[in-house]
């Protein structure tokens, strides 16, 4: 049988093979096709950092680091957790699915690296600064109110400034500490921002991102007209304060919301997103160019499927990873791959109690996988991807379900059920709105390989999952899921590992590894 260090070479050079053959295509988008939203960018030096929105996530608003614009790793987080609070916890039937922190400024400015967001959950903006982005360590304030959608600007003569709101947009300026907002300093720069798409406007004018480019401001919006798709204003002015004059900068397959980032050999880009279905919103890259002291996005008006970037190298190990859970000394419990749905009880999850494994132990009692604490997430990726995992159910108590998980609100889970003394493996499909038990299998092991599957290409959005007694022969279980995109979690669909009681709480699930690929198994 082979040993985990064997199939971790082996995995690693099916990585390397994959990697070799997509060389020389160059760079295509979306440049990474996962729930990477609401990006900020910066360039410093010849280094690229990223941030992103993960809401109820923890740790949460990660950083990503690229060399090239297309290849990213994953470096850091903004916040271990955001605050501790009933939602955040998924105590006392609360939870902050969809909330959370939302769309982060990311800013480098006179040797210190600042990160600013806001959130629904806490009523607050919080504003992160270190001076090293990838280690930290990072200092933390935060101020009322929320302000919605803000983007963060140094100005030249020392002044900091937010941009924020939807439709009407508004500007205040902070005081020199960041601590809060200096009062009297409101202001309105540009009463109708969503103008230039025309009269009917579904969502108002938001997703500010402002920028200062050879003397001039630059200020990113998003508006989405009724029958129309989401689209790319922007606003320029010679002062910060305004007057501002706006265009239609983009109107092409909903690519919108984002910003200006450019190389150190001189060439613009617009980076955004695009909604794509249960995968999530997928990160793309327009060319840009310059006219009459305007950015002009795109080729002939059009987000390119080509960029004369180099190839990707896929989004494994820099955006998802699998994971054997082995550590070696000095290295984290976890990988940066790995977040939790909400914050953990860091008490009942372990990499060190079975060495190799990630042991997960209930600590109360749950009435649904949804809000159950310590399920352990990464994001799917397209246009396909599977996730397994082996599982010893050996010190479950009656009533634990744990097992593999598709995340979202319309979830998916194959995992093993103890009732009255009995173990199965079963399929729960939630797709309905609720869930319904839809394959239920006898188990006479204490070890049980699972495997979600998904379909997102073209937006199939369809997964199937699958158990196996001997890690060889798979069983499709249960009925296929439709996944779906719904706005209640506002995330893409996430792998999960999970383990929660029904009765009784101490019991153990322990999980001999994670591992993605980005193909699954064709149908005959």
């Amino acid at each position: 049988m082979m040993n985990k260090l064997s199939r971790i070479g082996l995995l690693t050079l099916l990585s390397l093979c994959w990697t070799f053959s997509s060389q020389g295509q160059g760079a295509q988008n979306p440049i990474i096709h996962a729930d990477v939203p609401d990006l900020a960018m910066i360039r410093v030096g010849d280094t690229y950092y990223m941030s992103s929105t993960t809401m109820h996530m923890s740790p949460g608003v990660p950083i990503m680091k690229s060399k090239d614009l297309v290849n990213w790793q994953l470096v850091n987080y903004a916040y271990d957790t955001l605050a501790n609070v009933d939602e955040m916890t998924l105590t006392n039937g609360k939870s902050t699915y969809g909330r959370g922190s939302w769309a982060s400024s990311l800013r480098y400015h006179k040797g210190t690296y600042y990160l600013t967001t806001f959130a629904q959950t806490t009523g607050k903006t919080h504003v992160y600064t270190t001076k090293d982005i990838e280690k930290g360590p990072w200092k933390a304030v935060s101020f009322r109110p929320s302000y919605h959608d803000h983007t963060i600007f140094f100005e030249d003569d020392g002044k900091v400034y937010l941009i924020y709101g939807a439709g009407n947009l508004k500007m205040v300026e902070l005081r020199e500490d960041l601590s809060g907002v200096k009062p009297g300093t409101e202001r309105v720069p540009i009463d109708n921002a969503s103008a230039p798409a025309g009269p009917n406007i579904n969502l108002q004018a938001e997703g500010s991102q402002l920028f200062k480019v050879n003397g001039k401001y630059y200020l990113f919006n998003i508006a989405w007209p009724k029958e129309g798709m989401r689209t790319v204003i922007v606003h320029r002015a010679d002062k910060i304060t305004g007057p501002y004059e706006g265009k239609l900068a983009l109107q092409d397959k909903g690519v919108a919301q984002g910003g200006l980032i450019d190389t150190p050999g001189g060439d613009w880009y617009a980076y955004l997103f695009r909604d794509y279905g249960a995968v999530g919103r997928i990160p793309y890259l327009v060319p840009v160019t310059w006219k009459d002291g305007w950015p002009v996005l795109g080729v002939d008006g059009k987000a390119p499927d080509k960029l004369n970037l180099p190839a990707s190298k896929g989004l494994m190990p820099g955006i998802v990873a699998s994971d054997e859970f082995t550590r070696r000394k000095g290295e984290a419990a976890l990988p940066l791959v790995w977040q939790w749905n909400h914050n953990p009880d860091n008490k009942l999850w372990s990499v060190t109690k079975r060495k190799g494994y990630l042991s997960l132990t209930t600590g109360r009692v749950d009435t649904s996988f949804l809000l159950a604490r310590n399920t352990l997430t990464q994001r799917t990726i397209g246009p396909e991807s599977s996730g397994s995992t082996l599982i010893d159910v050996t010190k479950m108590k009656d009533g634990d379900f744990a097992g593999l998980a598709l995340l979202q609100q319309r979830y998916g889970l194959v995992g093993v059920k103890s009732e009255n003394g009995v173990k199965s493996i079963v399929m729960v499909n939630a797709q309905s709105g609720r869930p319904e038990e839809v394959g239920h299998i006898p188990l006479k092991q204490n070890k049980v390989y699972l495997k979600a599957e998904c379909d997102f290409k073209e937006r199939k959005d369809v997964a199937n999952f699958f158990y196996s007694l001997d890690g060889k022969t798979w069983t499709k279980i249960g009925t296929p899921l439709k996944m779906a995109y719904t706005i209640p979690h506002f995330m893409g669909y996430r792998f999960g590992l999970f383990n929660y009681a029904t009765k009784t709480p101490g019991g153990q699930v322990d999980f001999d590894y994670f591992r993605i690929q980005d193909q699954i198994t064709k149908a005959e």
